[in-house]
């Protein structure tokens, strides 16, 4: 067994892929999540979407680690009997404008060695027969799955391998020497030899208390969610993205059918009052008024006003929210629809007002921390713990 001691702050898929993959090596790790239960916050409230990498900059983190991801997240269901579907996915044009943009989106598909094709919109209905679709790109690696499944076998995996994985243990403080690091918990402290950080939407927080000066502030967005009446359903078989606009922060409200075969609508993108508010009445004072002071979320709303207004507007409009849907699929109404929960979105802002593209994943003397890992890290989770594990002497 190695003497490296590990510890890893955040139970979520990320800090459980590399909870599994370093006991494995014979690391001695132990895990400290504030809740009673894994990947209760990101992991456990995104779409389930096996993502295949054709939206991300080549050559970058993103790219590399989700064309990857893609496929070890398949290999990893198969082998433990995880729910999961290689569906795909269209990315359609509703309008001849659009084209341009899908055209260009194909071609970064090829660039990442994403399995991708452009087809007509009478082919793009062959697929899902409701479409309204001028054009579309068919995304064949796309699936979808049950993090929160993978999740519970990952700390299953480390902790037969003798990981400690401690649930309803908050950090509340760490303390960094040349020699070790300490992270004090309500009921005790961890002592080890290098911190991993991957507490997700307070990732930048633990990295401040830790020492270090994080290059990104995370700024939580809320995306709300519908679903299709079971009655519905059947307009919707796999999955069914706009082409995304590269002057907006986020891709738009898209159809997503999940393992359970119930289809998810959304979701949209409005500041969330606090890091954990997935409803509107859940506020938090010093995080919101921390998250609309920030130089950087200040800037991005300025750019922003009328996309904000609009998701704004569709988060309090069920008519507005399937107007959005109806779209993509005009058959859709109002009454189609019905509300289905939220996830909270960690995003990563630079002082600059820019969204940080790609994963950050920064390193300090005994530390690695994970400070920007949104969609699609679920997919990639496999490929970051490889990264990580890349980065550490594991020998001690």
């Amino acid at each position: 067994m190695s003497s490296l001691r590990t510890v890893i702050i955040g139970g979520g898929i990320v800090g459980l892929a590399v909870a599994e993959l370093l006991s494995r090596r014979g690391v001695q790790v132990t895990v400290v999540e504030k809740e009673e239960r894994w990947a209760a916050h990101q992991t456990g409230h995104n779409s389930g979407v096996i993502h295949a990498g054709p939206y991300y900059k080549p050559g970058s983190l993103k790219a590399l680690m989700c064309t990857a991801g893609n496929a070890s997240m398949v290999a990893f269901a198969r082998e433990h009997g995880i729910a999961h579907e290689t569906c795909g996915k269209l990315i359609v044009a509703v309008e001849a404008g659009e084209i341009r943009r899908l055209t260009a989106l194909a071609g970064r598909a090829v660039a990442n060695g994403t399995p991708a094709r452009l087809v007509s919109g009478e082919e793009a209905r062959e697929f899902e027969p409701h479409v309204n679709a001028v054009a579309a790109l068919r995304v064949e690696s796309t699936g979808i799955i049950d993090y929160g499944a993978v999740s519970r076998k990952l700390a299953e995996l480390a902790e037969a391998r003798g990981a400690r994985l401690l649930l309803g243990t908050e950090a509340v403080d760490i303390r960094v020497t040349d020699r070790e690091v300490t992270v004090v918990h309500g009921s005790g402290s961890e002592t080890a030899d290098l911190l991993v950080n991957c507490a997700g939407l307070y990732s930048d927080r633990i990295a401040v208390m830790a020492g270090l000066r994080p290059k990104a502030r995370i700024i939580p967005f809320r995306g709300e969610y519908y679903e299709l009446v079971p009655g519905r359903r059947e307009l919707v078989r796999g999955l069914i993205y706009p082409v995304p606009d590269p002057k907006l922060p986020f891709l738009g409200v898209h159809l997503t059918r999940m393992v359970d075969g119930s289809v998810h609508a959304g979701p949209n993108a409005v500041l969330a009052l606090a890091r954990e508010g997935y409803r509107w009445r859940e506020v938090n004072a010093r995080e919101a008024l921390g998250a609309i002071a920030y130089p950087g979320f200040l800037r991005l709303a300025g750019r922003n006003l009328v996309t904000g207004a609009e998701e704004l507007a569709r988060s309090f409009s069920k008519h507005l929210f399937a107007a959005s849907l109806a779209r993509l699929v005009p058959e859709i109404q109002a009454s189609d629809i019905v509300r289905a929960g939220a996830g909270v979105r960690a995003q990563a802002i630079m002082p600059d007002g820019s969204l940080a593209e790609d994963f950050i994943i920064q390193r300090a003397a005994r530390q690695v921390h994970v400070l920007n890992a949104p969609s699609p890290a679920a997919t990639s989770a496999l490929e970051i713990a490889r990264h990580i594990a890349a980065q550490i002497d594991l020998a001690g």
